[in-house]
């Protein structure tokens, strides 16, 4: 266990430590940089599943749709949110981010 783990006192507390990626989906004739934060909480709330991941941008207007995962480990977690960011498309006005040339 690592030792930042310790730091929390109280699990109402919910401390995390955060991972950054970016990734860059294609949709249409453009592409698009998402950046995907990955918490890793000390203590769980949801059993075993220490690692959620979410991408930075609603693809649903409507519904406010992020893309996100869950699982045991930070490579699983950020595999689910990815297949999520490829399953569906961009729905709103303008896709957050920069386009990439």
């Amino acid at each position: 266990m690592d030792d930042w783990k310790y730091a929390q006192k109280h699990p109402s507390e919910h401390l995390a430590k955060l991972h950054f990626f970016s990734v860059t989906k294609k949709q249409g004739d453009r592409e698009f940089e998402i950046r995907i934060t990955v918490k890793e909480f000390a203590l769980p709330d949801i059993g075993v599943l220490n690692f959620f991941a979410m991408a930075d941008v609603a693809f649903d207007p409507v519904t406010k749709y992020q893309p996100s995962g869950w699982s045991n480990s930070l490579m699983g977690a950020l595999a689910e949110c990815l297949h999520n960011v490829h399953k569906f498309d961009y729905q709103g006005p303008e896709l957050a981010g920069k386009a990439v040339a």
